[in-house]
């Protein structure tokens, strides 16, 4: 160890291989969409259905969260209802998509206050830590990625895994029908290739996250805590 004189050796551990050849879970990819408008046209929601039914027929459960009544972030505790029916559900998932519109160049208030309202950690239980992320957008004008990068920025910061793909749909109001189906076009083609991606990389990860997650710096934490506790009782 004398080539790393600042590291601790007894939580220092070698990538193991075998630990990310763990069998596959056989049930459903569990995803969940966020959407950021409450409009009655929501063209960000109509986005997110249109995600939602192709989730579905690669093989997801998907389940969406209705942010009508989320109180704004410190406004209530976290005991609302709304609260707890959006924190459960980021707990029952194993990937995410976020879809927002992007109002003066940014993602919407809705959309953060829900990002908000889901904390880094609970307890030991950390609601968002090793999922999968997907992140779309929607314009009114010409194709931006303003509210992408904005959402990306904040599943690294939720540890979630962003899968490279994403979606920008401009000018939303040409992109879908009379009946809120999204036209074929361009845009759709890249929708597909988002949720086909984000079935893809649950799959792959969701059994090895807590792997893929375990972190030195973490280890070194809970052991110094540990050794802490240890200690008072023995007082």
């Amino acid at each position: 160890m004398s080539e790393l004189p600042a590291a601790s050796e007894t939580h220092l551990r070698q990538p193991d291989p075998e630990a990310l050849r763990v069998p596959f879970s056989s049930h459903p990819p569990r995803i969940l969409i966020l959407y950021g408008s409450l409009r009655t046209v929501s063209y960000s929601r109509l986005l997110a259905e249109e995600a939602g039914r192709l989730l579905t027929h690669f093989g997801a459960q998907v389940k969406f969260f209705n942010p009508d009544g989320l109180p704004l972030p410190d406004a209530a505790p976290a005991s609302h209802p709304k609260v707890q029916e959006l924190r459960e559900l980021s707990l029952w998932s194993e990937g995410q998509v976020w879809v927002s519109p992007e109002r003066h160049g940014a993602m919407s208030g809705i959309m953060k206050a829900q990002i908000d309202w889901i904390p880094l950690s609970v307890g030991s239980v950390r609601p968002t830590q090793g999922r999968t992320l997907a992140v779309m957008q929607v314009s009114g004008g010409s194709q931006s990625f303003n509210a992408l990068n904005q959402m990306r920025i904040l599943g690294r910061w939720m540890r979630m895994i962003t899968i490279p793909n994403q979606s920008s749909v401009a000018k939303a109001y040409q992109e879908f029908d009379a009946g809120g189906r999204m036209k074929p076009s361009s845009y759709y083609d890249r929708v597909v290739d988002v949720t086909e991606e984000l079935v893809k990389f649950t799959l792959l990860t969701r059994d090895v996250s807590g792997y893929l997650t375990d972190r030195y710096s973490e280890r070194k934490e809970e052991a110094a805590k540990l050794e802490q506790r240890v200690g008072l009782k023995s007082i």
